[in-house]
């Protein structure tokens, strides 16, 4: 059994531990803030700026771009976002799970024939140490979103798609629906998909940063609400008679830029958000893991010092009683 002084030491070590998990679970939590402001400032724009593009697209026929044409697929660039640090639970390692799992599925393309951007130091160690091809160092990105910068991303990748040098451009990043559910979400970035408005998930809770079993089970069952073929065939563009001027060319000249780094942006808005979400409950659980530690380690005490005590005062009955 250890002595007084051991079970004092790991509780002074415990409440240690238990300061700097609170204190970093309260900067999380204002991060989070932050972030869902952020994310609720920017999201009606690009949510209506994509509807109406996707739209338009789908019901003219004459808007015609190599943006939205499938074509054989043997070059592939996949932007990947985490984080820079880590102590924010399975946040990291669900990403890069699901990195391997896509390079896996292009695997008789070639390693060589696959690009990574990675946004967040984490997932670029890991793709470097698996000897994947790295474009790029956007570390900085993830502790500090920046628009200028994802422009210029989506420059570059509108090019070399227009070029053919790449023929599919995949975004993997975690949506952020609520501070107790992120979900990791793969995402086709180029060709533009015309159907995916139908599927995708506007719920999203930016109002509270408290994650609790009801809140998740609420989404959870929100999220399995799957879309008919009824509704899909029910659904109509905006408007199916586009005014377009100056010219059709020059809309979408302006409009698809402007949607794909739109689209880099909310990505990266979700992973910011969603990186501090898993850090705040990562963080609550291992408080509450110190509160329970020290429970126990405080009965411990205790009853070690009765004994001491108990031990004491047998020893001293027993000395009056032979004196």
């Amino acid at each position: 059994m250890p002595s007084l002084k051991e079970i004092k030491g790991r509780i002074a070590s415990v409440r240690s531990t238990r300061k700097i998990t609170s204190a970093m679970k309260m900067v999380a939590s204002s991060k989070l803030h932050h972030a869902q402001v952020a994310i609720q400032n920017m999201l009606p724009y690009e949510t209506m700026l994509e509807h109406i593009l996707k739209s338009f697209l789908a019901a003219e026929a004459e808007a015609q771009t190599i943006y939205d044409q499938e074509r054989p697929v043997k070059r592939v660039a996949l932007v990947i976002y985490s984080s820079n640090s880590s102590l924010c639970g399975g946040f990291n390692a669900n990403i890069i799970k699901l990195m391997q799992k896509v390079v896996a599925e292009y695997d008789e393309l070639g390693l060589g024939n696959i690009d990574i951007y990675p946004i967040g130091r984490k997932v670029a160690e890991k793709a470097a140490k698996l000897g994947y091809r790295v474009m790029g160092d956007y570390a900085d990105l993830a502790d500090k979103p920046n628009v200028n910068e994802c422009i210029e991303i989506a420059k570059q990748l509108g090019e070399r798609y227009a070029q053919g040098e790449i023929d599919r451009v995949e975004l993997i990043y975690h949506h952020f629906k609520s501070a107790g559910s992120q979900v990791l979400t793969r995402e086709t970035f180029l060709p533009i998909d015309l159907e995916e408005e139908l599927q995708r998930d506007h719920e999203r809770d930016l109002t509270s940063i408290i994650a609790t079993k009801e809140s998740q089970e609420y989404l959870k069952k929100r999220g399995e609400r799957t879309v008919s073929r009824e509704e899909k065939q029910s659904v109509k563009p905006l408007n199916d008679n586009f005014i377009v001027e100056p010219n059709m060319d020059a809309v979408l000249s302006k409009l698809i830029p402007k949607l794909l780094h739109l689209m880099l942006y909310t990505a990266l808005l979700d992973s910011n958000a969603s990186e501090h979400a898993a850090r705040m409950v990562a963080m609550q659980t291992a408080t509450d893991n110190a509160d329970e530690l020290l429970r126990e380690l405080n009965l411990q005490y205790n009853k070690s010092r009765q004994q001491a005590i108990t031990s004491e005062l047998l020893d001293i009955v027993g000395g009056s009683v032979n004196n």
